[in-house]
C-alpha cells in the first residue's frame, strides 16, 4: 500500500495541482519570520482525543467571536451546518485573515480546534489566548523554503499538531482548517495542501478504533459584499458533505492511539483532494479575476429584474452569481457579453458602488430622503456618546484602524486588526477603563462589583448605538454617491450599457 508520505518541502512531482490551481508561496511579513521553537513547543497538545485548550475559556472566546461578528459585520447570514455525533472538518478558501475561521466559529455549537500559522501561538496577548483556545501550530513550506526553520524541526511541530487535531476530530470535536494553507487576495482557490486530508483520514481511523462515529468534512463558502470594508455584510454558506472512510490498517491504528502519526495511503488523500477541491471551488467566486467577478455579480441583478424577483440579500446575491457564472461557461463566444458588463461594473466600482445600487428600471437608485435623517441623527448621537466612547473604544479602534492601514500582512489582514479590537474590548479594554472609572468616582467597594457590570454593559450599549449611527452616515453617503453617478454622464452611460446587457442576457435564454 502506498503511502502519503509528508514531504515537508513538497514539490509538483510530490504533491499534484489540481487543475490549473495557483501555487503560490505567500510572502512572509516580519511576524512570520520570527519563530520561536521553545514557545512553540511548550503549546499545550493531546494525543487522547481530549481537547488541549481550556474548557472554562471556550466559553469566554466565543462571547467574544460572537460580540466581534456583531461589531464588525453589518449583516449576517448563515446556512444550517448539518448535525452531526461524529467530528467535523470545516473547510473553505482563505482571503480575509483571522476572520475566516471567526465566522465559521460563529455558526457551529460544537468546541472548535484549529491548525493555524506558528505566531497565532507566540505572539504577546494573542498567543495566551490562541493557547487557551487550543490553537495547533504548522510551520509552512514558505518558513522553511525562506530559511527561517528547517525541515526536522518543522515535521516534528506539525507531527504533533496535526495528531493532535485528528485525534480532537475523532474524539467528536469540530475542527476549522483553511486548506489552501495560506491567506490570499485571488478569486481563485489556491492548490490544496494535504494536510486536511492527512488528518481527515487519520481522525477516522482513530474515530473507528475508538467506537466513536466517523467524521466529515464540512465545504464552507464563506461570502462577503467587500471582505476588507469595515461593517461590510457576510455569509456563510454550507456545502454538501463529505463523508471520510477509514482506510488505515489495523496496525495503523494501533501505532496512531500510542500516538505515532502514520500517513494514510497516498490514492486515498490525493482523490479526497481533489474531491474537496472540486466542491470548494464550486462555493467560491472561481473567476478569472476580480473585475470578472464584479461583472457576474451585475449580471446576476440585471437577471433578476428580468425575471421580477430583485436580489435584497447577499445570500441572494450569491447564488444568483453563481447560476450566471455557470451559464456563462456553458455557452460558447460570451466574451463580448462579459466585456460590457466589465466596463459597467467598473463604473460602480470606481465609485464604491455595487449591484445594490440598481434599481429594476435599470437606472442608479435614487436618493431616500429617510437617510440624510437618519444620519443627522447618528452623528449627533455619536457626538453625544465621544465622552463614553472615546475612552471605552477609542483606544483600541484607532491601534486597529492606524495597523489596518500599516500591515505587511496584506490585504487580508486588515478586518483581523478590527476583530481582534472588538474581540478584546469586552475582556481587556472595558474591564480596566471601568476600574479606572470607578478609581475616580471613589466608588464604594460594596458597590464595585455591580457597578462594573453595569459598566461594561453600558459601553457595549454605547459602542452598539456608536456603530447603528456609523451605518447610517456610510447609507447617506452612499446616497451622494448614487446622486453624482446618476446626474453624471457616466451614469447615462452606466443606463446605456445595462439596457444592452438585458437584450443579451435575454438571448442566453
Amino acid at each position: 500500500m502506498t503511502r502519503c508520505v509528508l514531504n515537508p518541502l513538497p514539490t509538483r512531482d510530490a504533491v499534484a495541482v489540481q487543475g490549473s490551481a495557483p501555487e503560490i508561496l505567500p510572502e512572509l511579513s516580519a511576524s512570520a519570520k520570527r519563530i520561536n521553537v521553545k514557545k512553540l513547543l511548550k503549546v499545550p497538545y493531546d494525543l487522547t482525543g481530549k481537547h488541549p485548550g481550556s474548557y472554562g475559556f471556550w466559553f469566554v472566546i466565543r462571547v467574544m467571536f460572537f460580540m466581534a461578528n456583531q461589531f464588525i459585520f453589518r449583516r449576517r447570514e448563515s446556512d444550517n451546518v448539518l448535525p452531526t455525533t461524529g467530528g467535523r472538518i470545516s473547510v473553505s478558501t482563505h482571503i480575509n485573515g483571522l476572520v475566516d475561521p471567526a465566522v465559521i466559529l460563529c455558526t457551529q455549537k460544537k468546541r472548535v480546534i484549529a491548525l493555524s500559522r506558528h505566531d497565532l501561538t507566540t505572539r504577546p496577548i494573542l498567543g495566551w489566548w490562541a493557547r487557551r483556545f487550543g490553537i495547533q501550530p504548522v510551520l509552512r513550506r514558505a518558513e522553511i523554503e525562506a530559511g527561517v526553520t528547517d525541515a526536522n524541526q518543522a515535521r516534528q511541530i506539525n507531527d504533533r499538531s496535526m495528531m493532535t487535531v485528528a485525534n480532537c476530530i475523532g474524539s467528536g470535536y469540530s475542527a476549522i482548517i483553511m486548506p489552501e494553507g495560506k491567506s490570499h487576495q485571488d478569486t481563485r482557490l489556491h492548490n490544496l495542501r494535504t494536510g486536511s486530508i492527512r488528518s481527515a483520514f487519520v481522525s477516522a481511523a482513530l474515530a473507528n478504533a475508538r467506537g466513536n462515529s466517523l467524521p466529515m468534512i464540512q465545504p464552507t463558502g464563506l461570502h462577503w459584499r467587500k471582505h476588507y470594508w469595515f461593517r461590510t455584510d457576510h455569509y456563510v454558506e454550507y456545502g454538501e458533505p463529505i463523508k471520510i472512510l477509514d482506510v488505515m490498517s489495523e496496525e495503523d491504528k494501533v501505532k496512531l492511539l500510542d500516538g505515532e502519526w502514520v500517513e494514510p495511503p497516498f490514492k486515498d488523500v490525493i482523490e479526497l483532494r481533489d474531491n474537496l477541491y472540486s466542491k470548494l471551488a464550486q462555493l467560491g467566486p472561481d473567476a478569472p479575476d476580480w473585475a470578472t467577478f464584479r461583472a457576474w455579480k451585475l449580471m446576476a441583478h440585471i437577471e433578476s429584474f428580468n425575471e421580477g424577483k430583485p436580489l435584497y440579500s447577499l445570500k441572494d446575491e450569491v447564488i444568483a452569481t453563481r447560476k450566471i457564472r455557470e451559464s456563462i461557461r456553458s455557452e460558447n463566444n460570451q466574451q463580448k457579453l462579459v466585456d460590457c458588463a466589465k466596463e459597467a461594473a467598473e463604473i460602480l466600482e470606481q465609485k464604491d458602488l455595487d449591484g445594490f445600487s440598481v434599481s429594476p428600471d435599470l437606472t442608479i437608485h435614487r436618493r431616500k430622503p429617510l437617510r440624510i435623517f437618519k444620519a443627522i441623527f447618528g452623528f449627533t448621537s455619536i457626538i453625544l456618546l465621544l465622552p463614553i466612547t472615546l475612552p471605552s473604544s477609542g483606544i483600541q479602534t484607532c491601534l486597529a484602524y492606524f495597523l489596518a492601514n500599516n500591515t505587511d500582512e496584506g490585504l487580508d489582514a486588515r478586518t483581523s486588526y478590527f476583530l481582534l479590537a472588538s474581540m478584546f474590548s469586552l475582556t481587556i479594554i472595558w474591564p480596566i477603563v471601568a476600574i479606572i472609572s470607578m478609581i475616580i468616582w471613589k466608588t464604594s467597594l460594596v458597590y464595585m462589583p455591580i457597578t462594573f457590570i453595569c459598566l461594561l454593559i453600558f459601553y457595549y450599549l454605547t459602542a452598539s448605538i456608536s456603530l447603528v449611527s456609523y451605518d447610517w452616515i456610510t447609507d447617506c453617503l452612499e446616497d451622494m454617491r448614487r446622486t453624482k453617478l446618476r446626474k453624471s454622464s457616466e451614469g447615462e452611460m452606466f443606463t446605456s450599457l445595462l439596457l444592452d446587457l438585458k437584450k443579451e442576457l435575454a438571448s442566453l435564454k
